[in-house]
């Protein structure tokens, strides 16, 4: 559990209530203040105190989040911590794990890891995924600590305050060097993972911008989205003609080359919700891109 919260009252304060102080003070979301409340994790000069009571200048209010932590079954899945504190832990993911259990992947997944992780260091929080990365795209994974984070950051996500760079290699040499893909992106099949352009979609754009063009006609580019929709630079990539090297669901495996679609979160940044300070995190190209690279400039034949 994160340090508790505190804050001393100042004169501007006078008149208003606990709740309307801390709610201005820290941006809590009316969901987490009732949590607050019924939990009993408001204290006055170190004594309990109720949301109600109007404090006078120069005293101390301290919060204490609730105290929450998953149940998922912990599993030896190494974790590359980029940054960790009371809040945040910022991942470098590896292909091959979905980020959270589900139907099809019930275990073998990042919040695995991230419980034995926890488990290990003697922590205890409830893991709350801010961004999300496909089962075999690699880079960087924001994880909350908290519910206050995960409000600010989900905020921030929505009026497209968190920056997201991606680098991929493309099939195909793009004529521009720099362009913008809006297309709305929505659902080819009911009940199907399979998305598409299609005109009653969900709004979604991606920039592009070359990085380099190489020998047998492939491109690295540099991506930032605007927009969050499930396979988002898979799908877009792929409806101008580009489709991101070895997709097994939007193309075809190129295994000779790369045996996971060539795809990496390289960048990401925001404002931290409890210092309100910009940062930003950067996870270099994996092994496994800058070897098809490689493999690309030796004129590779794939079978």
């Amino acid at each position: 559990m994160r340090d508790k919260f505190k804050y001393t009252v100042v004169e501007s304060d006078s008149g208003e209530k606990i709740k309307n102080i801390i709610k201005k003070q820290y941006g809590f979301s009316s969901r987490l203040l009732t949590k607050l409340k019924f939990g009993n994790c408001v204290y006055l000069n170190g004594q309990p105190a109720k949301m109600h009571m109007q404090p006078v200048t120069g005293d101390i209010i301290e919060i204490s989040l609730p105290e929450e932590r998953s149940e998922f079954i912990p599993e030896n899945i190494p974790i590359d911590i980029v940054y960790e504190d009371n809040d945040l832990i910022i991942i470098n993911k590896q292909p091959g794990h979905v980020v959270h259990p589900t139907k099809g992947h019930p275990s073998n997944t990042i919040a695995n890891g991230i419980m034995k992780y926890m488990i290990d260091t003697h922590q205890s929080f409830k893991i709350r995924f801010i961004n999300r990365l496909d089962m075999d795209t690699t880079g960087l994974l924001i994880v909350s600590k908290n519910s206050h984070c995960q409000d600010h950051l989900s905020k921030q996500m929505k009026e497209n305050k968190v920056k997201k760079i991606y680098v991929a290699l493309v099939k195909g040499c793009l004529e521009n060097d720099k362009g913008k893909i809006d297309a709305p992106i929505g659902r080819l099949y009911e009940d199907h993972v399979l998305r598409g352009v299609v005109s009653d979609g969900f709004p979604s754009v991606t920039n592009y911008k070359v990085l380099q063009r190489y020998r047998d006609n492939y491109t690295l580019v540099e991506l930032q989205l605007e927009t969050g929709r499930t396979h988002q630079i898979r799908v877009h990539m792929n409806h101008i003609g580009h489709p991101v090297l070895s997709d097994a669901l939007y193309d075809e495996v190129m295994p000779d080359i790369i045996k996971r679609q060539a795809l990496h979160a390289s960048y990401l940044s925001f404002i931290h919700p409890i210092t309100g300070e910009p940062v930003s995190f950067y996870a270099p190209v994996p092994e496994d891109i800058k070897q098809a690279i490689e493999k690309i400039n030796k004129h590779v034949t794939v079978l």
